[in-house]
């Protein structure tokens, strides 16, 4: 049985985190004195704490008045007494997953950029150039509607390279898709994933309209964007971009959508690149540590990780004062809702890849995930045979906090659930052994998290 407290300091607050029962405590600097040598921060084995404040513990802090200490120790020992302190960790058996309700749907292996840090080798996955037919498109939300079993929410996202490039096609198929929402009593939030490149009213107005969520892929500052994201004769993309991802924003009222970037070993001062966006008029923002070859000049490595964690640090402050002055920013690794987040087995299993979302190629081919397509080893079947490989199925629904060692001995596995299946198995040749630099950063910003919770709820 595991009993896990961890305990840090961030943005000017002592924080504990209750792992098991998602309790977060802001300490005085006495308090987390005290509990720092009432049990170690974390680790296995039962934590049983006296009613009373053992000797020991005053003779520890003797710095401190007698009865502060003992004060300090009655409200932690309630705190114990309530189940928010050093409570057990249960014991979740994930129940089998048999349905698939989310969907990438890759309406296009081709693109208009040629971004220098892209998984998808410039948008073809490492094969021809090709665009998804509307057959292919229909028969895969076919598949979708037949697989979610008595699931009513479906999700599918309009992925690449690039989708507008298919812009048509993709006008045809949610036309096709709504009709089919009747007929199976259920219900599609469309998301789309662009680069803006092609953008026009017609596009803006149409997304607007039917998409639940969209995403803009821009980095930040211009010189940043335009070094690492530029058009097919190596000319910056910012310029064009930028002007077509406000109209479309100020056009969307309430609508969801984020402006979402990726920092490299190029661009370790991030914080510039995430207020850039928020000073250009974005409020709902992600920018997000590249994954790479270790080898490869732009991959983040190890001895970067002292310098970002400053970095989080840093823009984990700049949001606190931005919020304070009434200019918030949603940053979407610092997003965290500790009141009516997702259910336990949700929080266990993580994003569903292979098990309950699956990816689509032109082709038709079903894949775990977008970051598998094409990798043939991974594949799962085809929306042309209705063929789907109900082990391998199972094989990703075991994927989870609570299949291996590593995962279940983290302070932070149910804010995780288990790290991205794709970079652990192209870094560890497995889906259940995390990828430890990720690890390291999502640590890191759940500290940030919680601490832009605690300042903000002083």
């Amino acid at each position: 049985m595991m009993y896990n407290v961890h305990t840090f300091k961030c943005c000017g607050q002592r924080i504990a985190l209750d792992v098991p029962s998602g309790a977060v405590h802001v300490l005085s600097e006495l308090s987390y004195e005290l509990l720092g040598r009432i049990a170690p921060p974390s680790g296995s084995g039962q934590v049983t704490l006296e009613p009373e404040c053992p000797v020991s513990l005053r003779y520890q802090l003797a710095k401190y008045d007698s009865s502060e200490v003992a004060e300090a120790y009655a409200e932690l020992y309630q705190l114990y007494k309530e189940g928010l302190l050093y409570s057990p960790d249960a014991e979740y058996k994930m129940p089998p997953s048999g349905v698939v309700k989310s969907m990438c749907l890759h309406v296009s292996h081709d693109c208009n950029m040629r971004c220098r840090y892209c998984f998808a080798d410039g948008g073809d996955y490492n094969r021809s150039r090709k665009l998804m037919d509307l057959e292919t498109g229909k028969k895969a939300l076919d598949f979708l509607f037949e697989k979610s079993g008595k699931i009513h929410n479906l999700e599918v996202d309009m992925f690449g390279g690039e989708p507008l490039l298919n812009f048509g096609m993709i006008r045809e198929l949610v036309a096709y898709g709504r009709q089919r929402e009747r007929e199976f009593d259920k219900r599609i939030a469309f998301t789309i994933t662009t680069n803006g490149a092609l953008l026009d009213d017609g596009s803006i107005d149409f997304i607007n309209a039917e998409f639940s969520n969209v995403v803009l892929s821009i980095d930040g500052r211009r010189e940043v964007n335009d070094k690492m994201r530029t058009f097919e004769d190596g000319s910056g993309t910012y310029d064009t971009i930028l002007p077509k991802f406000k109209r479309l924003v100020e056009r969307r009222g309430e609508g969801e959508y984020y402006v979402r970037g990726t920092f490299t070993r190029a661009n370790l001062d991030f914080t510039s690149d995430v207020l850039a966006l928020a000073d250009a008029g974005f409020d709902q923002i992600s920018v997000e540590p590249v994954v790479l070859d270790e080898r490869d000049e732009l991959s983040i490595r190890r001895e970067d990780l002292p310098r970002i964690y400053a970095e989080y640090d840093k823009l984990a402050r700049e949001l606190i004062k931005r919020n304070r002055a009434g200019r918030s920013i949603n940053f979407f690794h610092f997003m965290i809702d500790l009141d009516g987040g997702p259910c336990v087995y949700k929080r266990c299993k993580g994003c569903g890849s292979g098990s309950e979302y699956v990816a689509v190629t032109p082709d038709g081919d079903i894949y775990p995930c977008h970051q598998f397509v094409e990798f043939t080893p991974m594949k799962m079947g085809s929306v042309y045979d209705n063929t789907f490989d109900r082990d391998m199925q199972k094989q990703f629904a075991g994927h989870n906090i609570t299949s291996n060692g590593t995962c279940r001995d983290c302070w932070a596995k149910y804010f995780c659930g288990g790290g991205c299946a794709a970079n652990n198995h192209k870094y560890n040749g497995t889906i259940s052994e995390p990828y430890a630099i990720t690890c390291e950063l999502e640590r890191k910003r759940v500290e940030c998290a919680l601490a832009i919770k605690a300042a903000l709820a002083e």
